[in-house]
């Protein structure tokens, strides 16, 4: 546990990515996120992690923003309040010394009529209160569909090893 958690701590965020021709996003990590991966709070392959939307009235907040019940949802047709379940994958690149987290596409299907300003993600225990942030993807703009699909690109995060 101790080789895990000095891995762990000596970690930098190096790049986060937002893979899409149609929206770029600004990729933000909370500060919480490191701290409660290290402690055994978010464990990727065991924990449901989900990622919904935030409208553009929500201001993040990297220092103070750590649990779901920090953000304000969007509603709409077609939207489930708490988003979607994902399954992220998580390599260790020891070619590279890089610890790479992918979250996959998701979209909402159907006739979906939302406006969304960001996607965040975390660990779902079922309580917005106790529920840790892992990310927040801000497109720059308000992004819309009207009767149709909605959709956000995969995501790539890699923290380098010191």
């Amino acid at each position: 546990m101790k080789i895990l958690r000095s891995l762990c701590t000596s970690l930098v965020l190096a790049l986060a990515v937002f893979l899409s021709s149609a929206q770029a996003a600004t990729i933000h990590v909370p500060d919480s996120f490191l701290y409660d991966a290290v402690r055994g709070q978010i464990v990727f392959g065991t924990d449901t992690i989900k990622c919904g939307l935030a409208p553009s009235s929500y201001v993040y907040n990297r220092a103070t923003h750590s649990k779901r019940s920090d953000v304000t949802e969007i509603t709409g047709t077609g939207y489930t309040a708490g988003g979607q379940a994902v399954t992220p994958t998580v390599t260790n690149d020891t070619t590279n010394h890089k610890l790479v987290i992918g979250i996959p596409q998701i979209v909402w299907t159907g006739s979906t009529t939302i406006t969304a300003r960001q996607l965040y993600c975390y660990k779902s225990t079922g309580t917005a209160s106790a529920d840790p942030l892992i990310l927040f993807a801000d497109f720059g703009a308000d992004v819309s569909s009207s009767g149709g699909t909605f959709t956000v690109n995969a995501i790539t995060i890699e923290y380098t090893h010191f």
